[in-house]
């Protein structure tokens, strides 16, 4: 592959953990391979469960931006290894140039062996089956759904087609499954708008699954399937990229509906190339349209209709406190006094985040631990309380609290 890059690279980070992403495992040694068994890196994990980013190459990034060139990413075998664990082993990580790859990896007793597919744009998958873009309810039934549109906690997630009772469930947390889906969907180098606008139909793909309590409602036991011909495509373990995850933090509560319901809409696509459909989005095109200087919303109304509007989750489960304004120096009150009781939970785990006097002001100590905080979890870091820190460290403090 090397050969091939043409100068071109990307970014690996690699993130390793003994139960989730509250506990960081520390001294793993992690190892990157090209497929044929070449080591190209060996180091260890630091006292965040973390190594520094490694530049690896990858083809140009003109590949991932038109359906005829060569295949646009380049594919890392990663393994993690620690005494009293058993190796776990990513095939196929996938670099895209100009973008970092992100792997988290969770530490077993049992054997851990992942090989990553394709991407749905390079693999052959198959095509959705339609559905009606809004679900006629249930009315008067026991099988009552949900009474607003909420952002779920977690997403159980069937690897199968839903009739395949041998097929595993995944539990995970909401944004960490979009952000696989996202990944597993889309290409990370396209324009941000079209990055934006695929990843708020898989929001509202999803959250329509959940609003309508789909699946369970027939009887499953789960939220929503890895086929490709019924949801969308998920593959456990698999790397994610970080130019998604910004997005996905900026935007997780958002949701496309209608203007005259608050059922978010079942936002249906299709690559536009192998298959196209009317009134569905279509991946390559939403990517041709962002470089035309589209928004992500113009985007989302040229494929859906100008009678949607995005709207917002009022609620997200499992988060005590909703998020009401940024916060930042200067600021003070209860919420300032939430951010620092959890910041000091998160830095018995995190040592590299300074701990805080919990005074409910926010002052430049605060400010600095923010700071750090951001840097771990690969946040923007401004100092102060976004709506994306907010959320995240909520996220956090429930993983180390056992939540």
């Amino acid at each position: 592959m090397a050969d091939d890059s043409q100068g071109s690279y990307g970014l690996l980070s690699v993130n390793t953990f003994f139960q989730n992403i509250g506990f960081p495992a520390r001294d793993v040694t992690i190892t990157v391979s090209e497929s044929n068994g070449e080591v190209i890196s060996r180091t260890t994990t630091d006292n965040e469960g973390q190594i520094q980013p490694l530049r690896l190459p990858a083809p140009p990034r003109g590949y991932s931006q038109q359906t005829n060139e060569p295949r646009p990413f380049s594919e890392y075998d990663v393994s993690a290894s620690l005494e009293g664990y058993n190796t776990t082993l990513i095939r196929n990580v996938q670099i895209f140039t100009d973008t970092q790859a992100v792997q988290n990896i969770s530490l077993l007793s049992e054997e851990n062996d992942i090989t990553i597919p394709y991407p749905t744009l390079w693999g052959s998958y198959p095509p959705k089956i339609p559905e009606t873009s809004i679900k006629k309810l249930p009315f008067g039934s026991s099988l009552a759904v949900l009474p607003e549109p909420v952002i779920p906690e977690f997403i159980v997630v069937h690897d199968g087609i839903p009739s395949d009772s041998r097929a595993e469930n995944y539990t995970l947390r909401f944004k960490d499954y979009i952000n696989n889906v996202a990944s597993s969907e889309i290409y990370p180098s396209w324009e941000r708008e079209a990055l934006k606008a695929n990843i708020l139909a898989i929001i509202s793909f999803t959250l329509n699954r959940v609003y309508t309590e789909w699946y369970r409602s027939k009887g499953y036991d789960f939220t929503i399937t890895s086929s490709t011909a019924y949801d969308q495509a998920f593959f456990y373990g698999r790397n994610i990229f970080r130019e998604i995850s910004d997005v996905t933090d900026e935007i997780f509560n958002l949701y496309i509906s209608k203007t005259d319901t608050n059922q978010p809409l079942f936002t249906q696509y299709s690559d536009g190339k192998r298959v196209v459909r009317s009134g569905w989005l279509s991946q390559w095109g939403s990517q041709e349209l962002a470089q035309q200087g589209y928004s992500a919303i113009q985007i989302l109304k040229y494929y859906y209709g100008y009678d949607i509007a995005l709207k917002e989750a009022k609620r997200v489960q499992g988060i005590p406190l909703s998020f009401t304004g940024i916060l930042r120096r200067g600021s003070q009150g209860e919420r300032v006094r939430v951010v620092q009781s959890q910041i000091n939970a998160i830095a018995r785990n995190y040592p590299l985040i300074p701990r805080l006097v919990v005074d409910g002001i926010f002052g430049e100590k605060t400010e600095q631990s923010v700071r750090v905080f951001q840097e771990i979890f690969s946040l923007p870091v401004t100092g102060a309380v976004n709506f994306p820190t907010w959320y995240k460290l909520s996220d956090i403090y429930n993983a180390v609290a056992g939540i």
